[in-house]
């Protein structure tokens, strides 16, 4: 077995070009503004929503026979970002405005246009809209509850422990104690 393929399959954005370019932007773009944005503080959250849309797409590609999913993976991104960010406007190369949930749309469009099939884009459309469902919509609804629930072992690997409010640490670790930079002086060159 050739393990380490369920990985690198999202690696791969196809030869170098324009494509490949506009994939790289969009991914570092999205997934940073995912992470600073809803992300932000809840690393293993983030990481699950990876290693979820990771599963799906591997799944879904194994039938429609795709075996390189960097551009689903960016899609996906894309997606739960644009869900997230609704009232955001966007401009697409100076000729199209549009409201963010209207970008992955937008991208498969320019895709077609480009000559690429656009099975790959609706597989990231769908499996970060089955994600953005079952995170956001569906905890919502009346009745409904979280079914996505991140792992504890993710927790405790990529978040920090929050912090005790009861905890009282040593008096001279307490900020309040520490020597200010005149009585550091004082003490190293007494007079």
């Amino acid at each position: 077995f050739q393990i380490w393929r369920l990985i690198t399959n999202f690696l791969f954005f196809g030869p170098l070009g324009f494509s490949f370019f506009f994939n790289m932007i969009f991914l570092y773009r999205y997934c940073r503004m995912l992470e600073e944005g809803s992300f932000r503080g809840r690393t293993a959250d983030f990481v699950f929503m990876f290693l979820f849309g990771g599963f799906l797409m591997t799944l879904f590609g194994l039938f429609a026979s795709l075996f390189f999913l960097g551009q689903a993976f960016t899609i996906m991104l894309v997606y739960v970002w644009s869900r997230r960010n609704p009232y955001i406007r966007m401009n697409f190369f100076g000729l199209l405005n549009f409201q963010a949930p209207f970008l992955p749309w937008v991208l498969m469009g320019f895709s077609l246009l480009l000559g690429n099939s656009i099975i790959i884009d609706l597989l990231g459309i769908a499996v970060g809209h089955i994600y953005y469902f079952l995170e956001d919509v569906f905890p919502n609804q009346p009745g409904g509850k979280k079914l996505l629930l991140t792992p504890s072992f993710l927790k405790m690997v990529f978040d920090t422990p929050e912090e005790d409010p009861n905890y009282n640490p040593l008096p001279e670790d307490r900020p309040e104690h520490q020597p200010r930079d005149q009585d550091q002086n004082e003490q190293q060159h007494p007079q």
